[in-house]
């Protein structure tokens, strides 16, 4: 389901932001940051607004000072959602950019990867990339997960997850509203050889880690809180 929360705030695109730079990596357009002689890599899947949004490169470049080759693939083509294109509102949009194809064009990212030398992959997922995420964890092509305000994800989908996962909601989300995201914890919790932590973040709209305003105090500390989450959470797993 995608419903209006999924397109708000969207973020003014900028193909030169961050301190990384972009080449083709597995057929995809991506923008990359780190080190390339890292064997930990960190995939970020992004939200419907796609891989040039600033403040996801600046949370790419801030995994990757931290040790990690981080990779952030544009796995819509050069097409990301445009809210400004009334000729294709986000239903017709989804039809040409799924999360299955997503899941299908990440594959050979991993692969490209593990080729590289990479002996284990971290994963993060932003709203749309979140589903992306959790099917790249059902069958552990990745090692650690981090699912940041998902959409499309169900309980099915977090039954058949066991690797380490990390669930961030945010309490005012009608896509993935906070009742879901207990169901997910329930779920992880009755299955304890799971590492998980999962909450639902107070005050806080869909989108709050990527989509917020750099001039706003307040969204600005909700999404470090948010990124420093994912950062420990590697920290932790992605060994």
């Amino acid at each position: 389901m995608a419903g209006a929360e999924c397109c708000s705030n969207p973020p003014t695109l900028n193909p030169n932001a961050g301190i990384g730079h972009v080449e083709k990596f597995a057929g995809l357009d991506s923008y990359l940051t780190g080190s390339s002689h890292s064997n930990l890599a960190v995939l970020l899947i992004s939200d419907v607004f796609g891989y040039e949004a600033p403040n996801l490169r600046k949370l790419a470049d801030k995994i990757a000072s931290s040790g990690y080759y981080v990779v952030v693939p544009d796995f819509f083509y050069g097409e990301p959602y445009d809210p400004q294109n009334t000729n294709r509102p986000i239903e017709e949009w989804l039809k040409d950019h799924g999360t299955d194809k997503g899941f299908e064009d990440a594959k050979p990212v991993v692969e490209a990867l593990k080729s590289k030398g990479i002996s284990a992959i971290g994963a993060v997922g932003f709203c749309w990339g979140a589903k992306v995420v959790v099917e790249l964890a059902k069958p552990k092509l990745i090692q650690v997960a981090v699912l940041l305000h998902p959409s499309f994800v169900t309980v099915e989908d977090i039954s058949a997850v066991d690797i380490p996962i990390g669930i961030l909601g945010a309490e005012l989300d009608q896509i993935s509203p906070p009742e879901l995201i207990k169901k997910f914890e329930q779920v992880l919790k009755a299955k304890p050889w799971v590492d998980s932590y999962v909450k639902v973040v107070p005050n806080v709209a869909h989108g709050w880690t990527v989509r917020f305003d750099p001039e706003d105090a307040k969204a600005v500390k909700d999404a470090e809180e948010a990124h420093q989450f994912v950062l420990d959470w590697f920290a932790k797993y992605l060994k």
